[in-house]
């Protein structure tokens, strides 16, 4: 299968948007939410549409020009769900078979999330936060000190990156020893069906068809809650 690298528009939303109820709702949250990142996190696969060396597209950070002027970015919402997901107390990570980690790294580095009072709500935010410590959610209050900061979207994965050509049930193994955390408390973000397999350790696989937004997250979050019975 062939895909052309997507021009559809990436920047976040203008208007500040609320966090979606399921966030705050009392019930249980995956422990770690882990994401692919091409055709997942962004629109293109970055071992064959990124020509290497980068550089920042504009002031914001907010894109990224490779050698031959092409700009890569998010999908719009991306940010948006990296903020709220941190201030729900989850840890994220990334889990990615492409050829060129060095460039995929590169480009989360590169990248930058604007503050979360940029892109949301201060009412839903201040519930997740709530929420979150009600919860006892180790890492809400770290990331609610972040929230109005400009950080670098690998900043933002604290549950680790394991990015390489392999097997993503390799990359889960690392992860669950890395954080010490039961493959049934993650949920998992990818475009590609063939990665079902990781089903095989105990979490729960959603299948993204045109990158990670909110609805995506919230219909992830309700299948991961219906395997747990919830």
């Amino acid at each position: 299968m062939i895909r052309k690298l997507s021009k559809q528009p990436t920047l976040p939303l203008n208007d500040p948007a609320a966090l979606p109820p399921i966030l705050s709702d009392g019930l249980p949250l995956p422990r770690a939410v882990v994401f692919d990142l091409d055709y997942t996190l962004w629109p293109f696969w970055v071992d064959t549409h990124v020509y290497p060396p980068l550089r920042a597209a504009n002031a914001e950070r907010s894109a990224a020009v490779d050698k031959v002027g092409e700009s890569f970015a998010f999908y719009a919402q991306v940010p948006a769900v990296l903020h709220g997901l941190a201030l729900a107390g989850v840890k994220l990570g990334v889990a990615s078979r492409t050829h060129a980690p060095d460039l995929g790294r590169e480009m989360l580095k590169l990248l930058q999330v604007p503050p979360a009072s940029a892109l949301l709500e201060e009412a839903s935010v201040d519930a997740v936060i709530k929420a979150a410590a009600a919860a006892g959610q180790s890492g809400a209050g770290s990331a609610a000190n972040k929230k109005d900061k400009v950080r670098k979207a690998i900043d933002f994965f604290d549950a680790g990156l394991e990015i390489y050509p392999s097997s993503k049930i390799q990359h889960f193994k690392a992860l669950g020893k890395r954080m010490g955390i039961p493959h049934s408390e993650m949920l998992f973000f990818d475009d590609e069906s063939r990665n079902r397999d990781t089903e095989s350790l105990g979490l729960t696989m959603w299948l993204v068809r045109d990158g990670v937004t909110w609805n995506e997250v919230v219909e992830g979050i309700k299948e991961w809650r219906r395997r747990k019975g919830i």
